[in-house]
């Protein structure tokens, strides 16, 4: 099918944002990194790497199905219906939506990821205030509001998630998210294989594990976030921890805009890649 001209400038903003992924270039303290990470791993006993890998998978799955089927996903649903009846009344079920035209898609999706980045800010923001409980916290919170994001943008852009195989792509999409650039395009790599092998597939029949070496980065930038809002939880200004609450409200800002642009940009190349076919 032939572009617009509109949707032809959005391709290739997708276009340009794949080429700069790609051409992404590490540096040489972020490799050093990398090789410390992959040689401490290394030293892990085989069936440690695997239950911890399996234990991560567990979770995901888990969460993932905790958030579907909470109210708040399903009042949010039907908002973005409700949001998408504005440009076509004959909306009834999230597969139509991708009979909108893509600024219309882009504008719904665009509306989760606001709210999302707030949400996210405000909870670094309160971690940042310090406290056992809070930090403890952090984690588990900025993970649900991570995956339940790129769980609201598939569904702006047409893909109902509570199917076995979009549940595995929305996973993998996060996981994505969630890694550093310089290790994006090969998990873009793998999921433009995964679209193309499970195109007319209801269950899921490509590769199912989803943690691996590379995704214990993540965790350990959030300990040191957490180190360094304690270290200047102490130094408050009118009552108030404004140095640590700076550090938790901008790495979980930070963090949750990588997640978001990825999965932004991913689900916009699918539905490009679907009107072409």
């Amino acid at each position: 099918m032939t572009l617009t001209n509109r949707e032809q400038r959005m391709y290739e903003e997708i276009q340009m944002w794949e080429e700069k992924l790609y051409s992404y270039e590490s540096t040489d303290l972020a490799v050093l990194y990398e090789k410390t990470i992959q040689s401490g791993f290394a030293l892990l006993p085989e069936d440690i790497k695997e239950e911890c890998s399996i234990a991560l998978d567990n979770m995901l799955f888990h969460l993932h199905a905790i958030i579907q089927g909470s109210q708040i996903q399903m009042d949010t649903r039907e908002r973005i219906l409700s949001s998408a009846r504005i440009f076509d009344e004959n909306v009834e079920t999230i597969d139509d939506l991708k009979l909108l035209k893509v600024d219309q898609l882009k504008y719904i999706a665009q509306q989760q990821i606001g709210r999302h980045r707030l949400y996210s800010f405000s909870q670094g923001a309160i971690t940042g205030m310090g406290g056992a409980l809070l930090i403890a916290s952090d984690l588990p919170v900025i993970t649900v509001i991570n995956l339940r994001l790129v769980q609201l943008i598939a569904m702006s852009y047409g893909y109902e998630v509570n199917t076995p195989k979009e549940m595995m792509i929305s996973l993998k999409v996060f996981h994505a998210g969630t890694l550093p650039k310089r290790l994006q395009k090969y998990k873009l790599d793998e999921l433009k294989e995964c679209i193309v092998e499970t195109d007319q597939l209801y269950f899921y029949d490509g590769e199912e594990a989803i943690a691996d070496y590379t995704w214990f980065e993540q965790p350990l930038k959030q300990i040191m976030k957490y180190i360094a809002i304690s270290a200047f939880k102490k130094k408050k200004v009118q009552g108030l921890s404004i140095l640590s609450m700076c550090i938790g409200a901008g790495s979980n800002y930070a963090l949750t805009r990588e997640v978001s642009e990825f999965a932004h940009h991913f689900y916009q190349y699918r539905y490009f890649k679907e009107k072409n076919q």
